[in-house]
């Protein structure tokens, strides 16, 4: 399976601190944000993973994150021109991927929990074409919700419905395949201008999607509220002694 990391956009929610640099550069108690995405892959046994940079300061991303190592991986960089959505930074890891699966993480996600190397072997051992994380959250109409039948399937999911019909959101978690490079294209544009992942992961609904909850914690780091959220879970974790990550970068 490889990896792909989006640390695109422009952040407009989280400003006066990402007028002059990238938001995923911004700090998460002791570490910077896009630390916590790598390391989630990294978690899942990952070693190939692309990250999609785009906007400001991408050269202290490059620098930042270097070849990888450090991390265990291996990363090369993608750059996506303006902010087109979710889907459509997929779209460009192609040629990246090839013929395997692979695993999107988005750049502003604190996953604070034990590992997904089982959930990312289930699903590339199974019949399912895509797949994801769902999290209960008490402000769903910030993100993409998922809607539930009787039983308890996933039926569709809606982005930042005024209206949510669950407090159950798809975090920014994505298990696809090779495929779904085709069914970005066949995607359009919604009214905020971008390819959104919902368009995407109802593409594979009438055929069954893959999800698990997630047992750890989670949130995002989008909005001021959300950062300094994400922060406080981080030192909590860490003061418990459950916090890991890469170690800093060394110097030489």
């Amino acid at each position: 399976m490889k990896g792909l990391v989006l640390a695109g956009g422009t952040a407009t929610r989280l400003f006066p601190l990402t007028i002059v640099t990238n938001k995923h550069l911004l700090p998460i108690y002791d570490r910077p944000m896009i630390y916590y995405p790598v390391a989630t892959l990294a978690g899942m046994g990952i070693e190939e993973v692309m990250v999609v940079v785009g906007g400001k300061s991408v050269g202290d991303v490059v620098e930042l994150l270097g070849d990888g190592l450090h991390f265990g991986l291996n990363l090369t960089y993608r750059y996506q021109r303006g902010a087109r959505g979710i889907a459509d930074a997929i779209g460009l890891a192609r040629d990246f991927v090839g013929d395997d699966c692979f695993c999107c993480v988005l750049g502003d996600n604190v996953l604070l929990g034990p590992p997904l190397a089982e959930v990312a072997r289930e699903f590339e051992a199974g019949p399912w074409g895509a797949g994801t994380m769902l999290y209960e959250v008490a402000d769903p109409e910030r993100f993409g919700v998922a809607e539930f039948d009787a039983a308890g399937n996933v039926v569709g999911f809606e982005e930042k419905p005024a209206q949510p019909k669950s407090n159950r959101i798809p975090i920014g978690v994505y298990f696809l395949r090779p495929d779904a490079f085709d069914v970005v294209t066949t995607l359009h544009e919604s009214s905020r201008h971008e390819l959104e992942i919902t368009d995407l992961l109802n593409h594979y609904l009438p055929g069954g999607l893959f999800h698990k909850d997630y047992a750890g914690l989670w949130t995002d780091a989008g909005t001021v509220t959300s950062l300094i959220r994400a922060a406080e879970l981080a030192e909590q974790e860490s003061n418990a002694g459950r916090l890991t990550g890469p170690p800093a970068r060394p110097t030489s």
